[in-house]
């Protein structure tokens, strides 16, 4: 069953979605060389705290972190740890995830530590993005849960890879249903698979996080011994990017960007949904 929301429940996931954006902001600015994965976890902290929310990531299945913090190969779920330093020329992408009185955010972002990045790394972190937009932009009343699938999945496929090749759309991971609980029906795949239908009808009140994971190569992963971590089978690095979005009668807006994702979705000619918190 997809939950709905009504308005009151959505101004009170885009209050735990304003806490998220609080902590991309924060640990983005703290993600420089030398710094610790555990760093960035207590940084976290700190925001959630100064914001009076609860992480939903902590004790989240058993996970011993508010944050995941995946670096380089780790695709997604890297726990925070005083041993993994950043070191000039990492990738990282931070998830995390705040409640506010019982509704959940969620969001993921990919940086750069310090300089020198190739080229094709900069441009997967920039197609990851953009097909998380293009998704955002496929939300919208009288679609189907298939059209965002297939909206990421499409701009992905139409981007040349620096060197050749295609870039590996993760198979294992995607979006979700969100909001009393992080992770809710319906399951949302990064790429179209016909088996599964074209999903549910998108209607006003309907809450997603939208997130691909594109590699460099293999679509495929594998967990590693902690239970959690994952990485690409072919060590090839990746990006991560994921906003919680709600679809209103208004539009969609984008419950975990600090302007409700107005300016981004102006520039795909779709006006966002007034910010119910003003």
């Amino acid at each position: 069953m997809v939950q709905i929301k009504n308005p009151e429940q959505i101004a009170k996931m885009r209050e735990a979605g304003l806490v998220v954006a609080a902590i991309h902001a924060a640990t983005r600015e703290a993600a420089v060389p030398g710094a610790s994965t555990k760093d960035l976890d207590q940084v976290a902290r700190k925001v959630l705290a100064e914001h009076d929310a609860k992480p939903n990531f902590l004790g989240y299945g058993g996970f011993p972190a508010t944050i995941c913090t995946s670096v380089n190969e780790v695709v997604v779920h890297g726990i925070p740890s005083d041993d993994v330093v950043l070191k000039d020329g990492d990738v990282i992408s931070i998830d995390c995830g705040a409640i506010i009185d019982g509704w959940h955010g969620d969001a993921a972002y990919t940086a750069f530590v310090g300089s020198g990045h190739s080229p094709e790394l900069v441009e997967l972190s920039r197609v990851t993005e953009e097909s998380m937009w293009a998704g955002i932009a496929a939300m919208k009343q009288g679609n189907r849960l298939v059209d965002i699938s297939r909206a990421i999945e499409t701009y992905i496929r139409r981007q040349p890879k620096p060197g050749g090749g295609k870039y590996g759309i993760i198979e294992d991971y995607g979006g979700h249903g969100i909001g009393t609980e992080m992770h809710m029906d319906p399951h949302l795949l990064n790429y179209v698979e016909r088996k599964r239908g074209k999903g549910p009808k998108l209607v006003p009140g309907f809450c997603l996080a939208i997130e691909p994971m594109v590699s460099l190569g293999t679509p495929r992963t594998e967990v590693l011994s902690d239970d959690w971590t994952v990485i690409t089978t072919d060590g090839t690095w990746s990006s991560h990017w994921e906003h919680s979005v709600a679809l209103t009668e208004q539009g969609p807006l984008v419950l975990t960007a600090p302007d409700g994702g107005k300016a981004k979705l102006a520039e795909m000619g779709i006006t966002a949904a007034p910010d119910p918190l003003g």
